[in-house]
């Protein structure tokens, strides 16, 4: 791991030096703008024009979002650092998981120790905060089984930092927030097919149609379709998606919309855990990047199904009101293989094994309602915000397991090569059962004290309540907590915006201790400021910000239980600092960018390194240009960078990763398109956050043909 404390006075002053170096570097693209005015109309009629719809075609920036504030405010206006992939980066760069979209995303990482159990981190910390449409989740596990496919999304959404003001969760790594595809009012669609490596398949199809002659009924359908093998050995995946909405105009300001979700992901040959790091003497392993302890009988189906419905009016006088509910429900049916120890490097003994059969039940439900709208004091108007929310998530799990093939010695065909048998998992017991309500209250005034200052200030009232047993264990808990929030703004120039923020945490955890206990929530504080500017009539952003966090009780791998055939965790308390610089938009015509540097710090409360499987530095960079003179080419091209890492054993040397894309429209109608990913066949771990994982894919091409109706 890189120190970045080694030849520098303080890591504040480092940020600092950054920050003053993003302060001249902006503040001289400001002075260099020759076309400031126009540039202010010309954003506001965009914002006008996108703010429901998300991107314009091609763009790589939005207009409004609402993700942190529920009100509608430009990423600039925003006091916190955010980055948005719209569906132009999506299917520019075939970004068909969360998984995908989230490696491009900068200061976010992917902990990919398995194959089908994810976990997410961005400035030192897991992100646990995911929303649907801005509807958080009363209960996360911080991590995604199944890859989420993207096909239903029209743009996804990741504000870094605390985000628990208008959620049912707050958290300091980063917010989440999947914004479906919605229902327009022409008819037409866009299906695709594409073929790439180890005889991947893919379909997708969207089809938008309005219901009546003036569209006040409208209907969207999205499908997708993947199936195909993988760079690891014995990996086979089939992924299902479908999806259903529909919106009605239930009066001139009145609309009412409901719509349904169901994915199917279906894996056989996967990891549970990976190959271990380290052999019996503490080196590391070199392996053949195929290699898996994955058996072929292994699978790990997940059935993921939303329901969900909104009603939203315009009461006039520019105020807003919505309801929203969302039920999720998931369903995993799991017969996994383990595999514990360390090899001896000459005998090839000392790997034992660990069969195990999950069934596990997640139902959670939803409610939000808020106003919003505007008020005016002293000559000047005011933003406000209210509402309240509820959530209710409610957890079975059943376990099954066949003691006479527990804790056996393996051979490295039983260990490497699926030759172990297939288990007799005879019975399911139920292990876990509880059920976790949380009951929120928010409120946010965005005070507009002069025509460059805008002063928010607001927060959360948070009820908990949990109850129910998990293996054995009781696991009764109830809190009530106020979270405050305050963010300000201030426009330095045209184009150039300061901003500071502070939040509070509390997020509940389902992660347990060696004894069983969940533990306790975590709270905290993040502190961040930073810079924002916007160019080119809002088509270009950049931005810097500088953020602490301080972490208490945050749940951190321990260890497996050979008792229990479950991972354990204890609480630990830590901080985190850092920079991160962000820039999306068209730099020039037809040349459309998007990424960012990070730098994150995390130490323990003594002051050591802590999460060194986490780089202090990451780049996340991706361009694509279509000649104003020949729009129907598209050729692009996207870089991630990530310093060396550790988890005080084995360890990542840095490495960088590119990918290529090319499109062309053979006709208004037909498209042809390529990408080629990892071009230098780089060979890297995919994550230290554990004691095993596993090799990324090799340089791999997709070939895909694109039919618009």
């Amino acid at each position: 791991m890189i120190d970045m404390r080694a030849g520098r006075r303080t890591g504040a002053a480092r940020m600092g030096w950054y920050l003053s170096a993003a302060i001249a570097a902006l503040t001289a693209n400001s002075l260099c703008a020759g076309t400031a005015m126009a540039d202010d109309a010309d954003r506001e009629a965009k914002r006008g024009e996108i703010v429901v719809t998300g991107a314009l075609p091609d763009d790589y920036v939005i207009g409004d979002q609402s993700t942190s504030t529920r009100l509608n405010l430009t990423v600039r206006e925003t006091p916190q650092a955010m980055t948005v992939i719209t569906r132009a980066q999506i299917e520019d760069f075939n970004l068909n998981s969360i998984n995908d979209v989230l490696l491009m995303t900068p200061g976010v990482n992917v902990e990919r120790a398995e194959t089908d159990r994810t976990y997410y981190n961005a400035r030192g910390f897991d992100i646990v905060n995911f929303q649907y449409d801005g509807i958080g989740q009363p209960l996360s596990y911080g991590l995604q089984t199944g890859s989420v496919d993207t096909a239903l999304f029209e743009r996804v959404e990741v504000v870094r930092g605390s985000t628990g003001l208008l959620s049912l969760t707050g958290n300091p790594s980063a917010a989440v927030n999947f914004v479906r595809k919605r229902p327009g009012t022409e008819t037409g669609g866009h299906a695709s097919l594409s073929y790439s490596a180890f005889d991947t398949v893919r379909g997708d199809v969207d089809v938008n149609a309005a219901l009546n002659e003036n569209g006040s009924l409208r209907a969207r359908f999205v499908g997708a379709y993947e199936e195909g093998d993988s760079h690891l050995d014995f990996y086979h995946n089939s992924r299902l998606v479908l999806y259903g909405v529909v919106a009605a105009d239930l009066g001139p300001d009145t609309t009412a919309t409901v719509g349904y979700s169901w994915q199917n992901s279906d894996p056989r040959g996967v990891t549970w855990g990976g190959v271990p790091f380290l052999d019996a003497e503490g080196n590391m392993v070199t392996y053949n990047r195929s290699t898996t302890t994955a058996q072929p009988w292994s699978r790990w189906e997940t059935i993921d199904r939303d329901l969900f419905g909104d009603i939203t009016h315009d009461f006039g006088g520019g105020w807003q009101g919505k309801i929203s509910v969302l039920r999720r429900a998931r369903d995993q049916d799991a017969k996994l293989f383990y595999l514990y120890g360390a090899q001896d490097p000459e005998t090839g003994e000392g790997l034992f094994s660990w069969p195990g059969a999950y069934i596990d039940e997640d139902r959670q439900t939803t409610v939000d309602a808020h106003v919003s709208g505007t008020l005016k004091v002293g000559g000047r108007e005011h933003d406000v915000v209210l509402g309240a929310n509820y959530g209710e998530a409610q957890i079975f799990e059943y376990e099954a397991g066949d003691p006479s093939l527990t804790y056996l010695p393996l051979t490295a065909e039983q260990a490497f090569g699926g030759e172990f048998p297939y288990p007799d998992f005879g019975d399911y017991s139920l292990e876990a059962d509880f059920k976790t309500k949380i009951y929120g209250a928010y409120g946010l005034l965005r005070l507009s004290l002069a025509d460059p200052v805008k002063l928010m200030l607001g927060g959360t009232v948070t009820r908990m309540e949990r109850e129910g047993t998990s293996y054995g264990t009781d696991n009764y808990f109830a809190k009530t907590t106020f979270s405050p929030f305050a963010g300000l703004t201030l426009d330095i120039t045209r184009h150039l915006t300061a901003y500071a923020s502070y939040a509070t945490i509390f997020n509940p955890q389902i992660q347990a201790d060696e004894q069983g206990r969940i533990l306790d929530p975590v709270e905290g504080k993040t502190y961040e400021a930073g810079l924002k500017g916007e160019w080119n009539g809002g088509k270009l952003t950049a931005g810097i910000a500088v953020f602490k966090t301080e972490q208490d009780s945050l749940a951190e791998y321990a260890g497996f239980s050979t008792v229990t055939g479950k991972d354990y965790y204890r609480a630990v308390n830590n901080n985190s600092r850092g920079v991160e610089v962000d820039v999306a938009g068209e730099v020039l015509p037809g040349l459309q960018v998007t990424g960012g540097y990070a730098y994150v710090d995390v130490e323990d409360d003594d002051g050591n390194d802590a999460r060194t499987f986490i780089p202090n530095h990451t780049i996340r960079f991706s361009a694509v240009y279509s000649p104003p003179s020949f729009d129907a080419l598209r050729l692009g091209a996207s870089a991630r960078y990530q310093s060396r890492i550790t988890n005080g054993d084995a360890y990542q040397d840095a490495y960088a990763v590119v990918d290529l894309m090319a499109r062309y429209e053979l006709t208004r109608n037909l498209s042809l398109a390529v990408n080629l990913d990892n071009v230098g066949n780089a060979k890297y771990w995919q994550s230290l956050q554990w004691a095993q994982g596993i090799y990324s894919a090799p340089r791999t091409v997709r070939g895909t043909v694109g039919v618009s109706f």
